[in-house]
């Protein structure tokens, strides 16, 4: 009975010992299984079905949040007074995206052209796209500053065209018009016989180019080369370099990290836009080039918007040089409201939840022989603000869990418990073992030489 138990020990030793070599190899190998698992799941590559598909057609809901900034003075702001505003929305408009001329180079990119659809979401909105709000009017006192410089008799005139197309310097539009376009003789007239002078015809609209269109022709990296430069733009219709009015923005925007989180159990870190990202080119170097350059918190887009003097910044003026919000009345910034925030997953660099902000700013003053104008004050003024955002939810987000969270914790559980395991067992099994053996000392001479060769060929083996 005696030999029978130590062979029932010996084998729990040896099984104690491929345990905990087994826990020790899955804690050098299981790094390496989880790294090729995500940069399999990460690279853009058709053969991958599931990331592939989610980089060809978004399959998460993603949002456009407007805001309007309806102007409730503008009589006295003719005269000189500070502009007065409420902001008016969200108007929520759901974004359908669909990448198209799918193109894989040998060079480790591909290039493609992304289709967008915007769909108005009544339930998810503050009214209606038939809420009628005052903006000012981009055509007339834009022109007005661009124009500033030409002499006296070409002001008058171009103030009578105003005039004759019954064009004044605010405007009274619906949302929808003023988001997708309305009719403007004006605009007709320019296009027929200034062609180029602005970007579309007969119709005039904020976001007329946005709705039914393609975002130009990308190419950037697949990851197949170099993973750290997965989704990294190469170009831009055949362009290293761009000057359009969003992709400008986008491609000198540079995040920081705030601080790590959680979502739904997914691990993330937030990076936040720093207080440098629209600084003027004084306040900060690299943004020399969007200069002529005004107060800190504003980025000139002028020459991505006809010469329109546009400016961007953050929502309500957030992060930027004061005094722009003491130029009107009606303006309450908060990080939480209007901060720009981008939350990522710290293995794969995947976004799990994105909200960018921006507001869209015309720079506006007295022009004199353009009658339009009035006794109207220097001011940047806030036309309105839009949030893009968009989380992974649903399907999606319970595959990425298990792929990325679930999986990954049970093989480092699993080698730990491996190797306690195997140690607890060749502790007892040698307990057990050793007390045989003091209670039967000749009886188990022998098996005590079995257990030692046994002990040796397990190390050789391993």
């Amino acid at each position: 009975m005696a030999v029978n138990k130590s062979k029932v020990c010996v084998g729990f030793i040896v099984l104690g010992v491929l345990s905990t070599f087994f826990g020790i190899i899955l804690v050098f190998v299981g790094p390496v299984i989880i790294n090729d698992q995500v940069v399999k799941n990460t690279m853009i590559d058709p053969k991958n079905e599931l990331s592939y598909t989610m980089w060809k057609d978004l399959p998460v809901p993603f949002f456009m949040s407007v805001y309007f900034f309806n102007i409730l003075n503008p009589k006295e702001v003719l005269k000189g007074e500070k502009p007065m505003v409420e902001e008016r929305g969200p108007y929520v408009y759901r974004k359908y995206c669909q990448k198209e001329n799918i193109t894989f180079h040998p060079n480790g990119t591909v290039s493609y052209r992304e289709y967008r659809r915007y769909s108005f979401e009544p339930s998810m909105s503050v009214g209606n796209e038939s809420d009628v709000v005052t903006i000012p009017n981009m055509l007339v006192l834009g022109a007005a500053v661009m124009l500033e410089d030409l002499p006296s008799g070409v002001l008058f005139l171009i103030s009578s065209t105003f005039k004759f197309f019954k064009e004044g310097p605010f405007l009274t539009k619906t949302v929808g018009e003023l988001m997708w376009g309305y009719d403007s003789d004006l605009v007709e007239f320019l296009s027929t016989y200034l062609p180029g002078m602005l970007p579309s015809s007969g119709k005039f609209g904020l976001f007329l180019d946005f709705n039914n269109s393609n975002t130009g022709l990308f190419t950037i990296h697949t990851g197949k080369d170099d993973i750290k430069k997965v989704h990294k733009v190469d170009s831009w219709n055949g362009l290293k370099e761009v000057k359009s009015f969003l992709m400008s923005v986008l491609q000198s925007l540079e995040l920081v990290y705030q601080r790590s989180g959680k979502m739904k159990g997914i691990p993330l870190y937030r990076f936040v836009a720093p207080k440098t990202m629209f600084a003027n080119g004084t306040d900060y170097t690299p943004n020399e080039g969007f200069c002529p350059c005004r107060q800190s918190g504003l980025l000139n887009v002028s020459s991505c918007r006809n010469n329109a003097p546009v400016f961007i910044s953050q929502p309500h003026f957030f992060n930027a040089d004061p005094v722009l919000q003491d130029y009107v009345l009606g303006l309450h910034p908060t990080e939480k409201d209007h901060g720009l925030f981008i939350d990522i997953h710290p293995l794969t660099g995947v976004p799990l939840n994105v909200s960018v902000r921006l507001q869209l700013n015309l720079y506006m003053k007295r022009v004199p022989g353009i009658t339009e104008t009035g006794k109207i004050s220097e001011v940047v003024m806030p036309m309105l603000w839009f949030e893009e955002s968009g989380y992974i939810d649903g399907p999606v987000l319970t595959t990425f869990h298990n792929n990325l969270v679930v999986l990954p914790a049970v093989m480092q559980y699993m080698q730990y418990i491996f190797i306690a395991l195997g140690l607890v067992t060749i502790i007892v099994a040698s307990l057990v073992l050793y007390k045989a053996k003091v209670s039967h000392p000749h009886t188990l001479r022998g098996g005590s030489v079995r257990l030692h060769v046994a002990c040796c060929t397990v190390l050789c083996i391993t």
